[in-house]
């Protein structure tokens, strides 16, 4: 069981691990378990520095910590699988997050705040209101009809000469109110033209690699 925990952190944290060295705050535990279930789902190890080294936890506390913030702190509640190994007189918890069925699912902020995550590399990132469009949209069995007018085209223009654009910028370069720049742009992710990208200055908009491949295809027929 030591090899198995062992050959996970020689993984390193990315998109689908992430090392916790203890459990304090059920609010940021709730953050990690949203962005995981908006994603790809995950797995959690409880009782890792964030260099790989195992520091243990005392896993009674912080499996009903965990519980909590799964229960009581995410919405809808997240349904996981907890275990418990010993390494070398060391509790390490390894806790399973699956993708959730039903996205977006938010997290309880210090502030009472309910707030969606995502997982990218290895990192959780805030989605924005583009983001839980997308999520909500996805989940409709309705077909998109997807206009390109001026609009349309000069984001596009745009992204092939920058190569990336918020949702701020759009609004001033087509000088759109937010709804509407959310609108196109969501629009554009929903039918693979647009991938997002998180950062810690909010959400980047660039075109899909599908997206640009088709283009360069097309242009050369």
């Amino acid at each position: 069981m030591g090899r198995y925990i062992h050959n996970l952190i020689l993984q390193g944290e990315g998109m689908n691990l992430d090392f916790k060295y203890c459990i304090s705050d059920p609010h940021k535990i709730a953050r990690s378990l949203s962005a995981f279930s908006n994603s790809e789902g995950g797995k959690l190890l409880i009782g890792v520095r964030d260099n790989g080294s195992l520091a243990g936890v005392r896993s009674d506390e912080e499996y009903y910590m965990i519980d909590a913030a799964a229960r009581l702190y995410c919405n809808p509640e997240v349904k996981l699988a907890i275990r418990n190994h010993t390494i070398n007189g060391k509790s390490i918890l390894e806790v399973d997050v699956p993708k959730s069925i039903i996205i977006p699912v938010r997290a309880k902020n210090e502030e009472g705040k309910w707030r969606a995550y995502f997982r990218q590399r290895d990192q959780n990132f805030l989605a924005d209101r583009v983001l839980l469009q997308v999520w909500r949209r996805s989940s409709s069995s309705r077909g998109l009809l997807l206009r390109f007018d001026e609009k349309e085209k000069l984001l596009l223009h745009h992204l092939r000469e920058n190569g990336k654009i918020t949702v701020a910028e759009f609004r001033r370069l087509a000088g759109l109110n937010g709804k509407s720049a959310e609108k196109i742009i969501s629009d554009f992710i929903l039918c693979g033209i647009l991938r997002y990208e998180g950062s810690e200055k909010g959400l980047f908009y660039s075109l899909s690699n599908e997206f640009e491949t088709s283009g360069r295809n097309s242009s050369q027929s």
